[in-house]
């Protein structure tokens, strides 16, 4: 019994410790990401006119917020069902052993299905966005899932999606 409210609190420490976020310096560094954000193809010379600085200074802030992590990478937005995966699902992870914590990321990171994963408050603990071809694909990802996690594994399944993927707003 002590045991596990050592796990727990060990848990509780990890979670909690601070992390550092990257910080934009100021309006101009705001205006550039606003921009990449809206369209990761937005060449340094639009960057340029919308900031008013010259090509080879947008392209150094560019590089600073990259390297600072403000900029975390640039992909296209793909359309699941273009590419045979219209099955959208949310499944609620609830970890019945406290230590399997630890390792839930790698674990779910194994399941090319999965395609996010995060750690929430309420009662599941952890959620979860799948992307499969059929509800028959979900099925065998819920089976996979629940007979190697020590968790229990519930899926809702997504009918439609109204949005998603939006650029973050900019602060007030």
């Amino acid at each position: 019994m002590h045991e596990d409210r050592g796990v727990a609190r060990t848990i509780v420490e990890r979670m909690s410790e601070p992390t550092s976020t990257p910080r934009l310096d100021n309006d101009i560094d705001l205006r550039i990401v606003t921009a990449l954000a809206a369209d990761g193809r937005t060449t340094l010379a639009t960057l340029s006119t919308l900031t008013g600085l010259s090509t080879s200074a947008v392209q150094s802030r560019v590089q600073r917020l990259e390297q600072r992590g403000a900029i975390t990478g640039y992909r296209a937005l793909i359309d699941p069902g273009a590419v045979g995966l219209p099955v959208s699902a949310f499944l609620e992870i609830t970890v019945l052993d406290p230590a399997a914590v630890f390792d839930l990321g790698a674990r779910l990171g194994s399941h090319p299905e999965i395609e996010s994963c995060y750690a929430i408050s309420g009662d599941a603990g952890h959620l979860a966005v799948a992307r499969v071809a059929t509800t028959a694909d979900l099925a065998a990802l819920l089976v996979r899932l629940r007979t190697s996690l020590p968790a229990q594994v519930r899926a809702t399944i997504v009918l439609s999606t109204l949005f998603e993927a939006r650029p973050l707003p900019a602060p007030a």
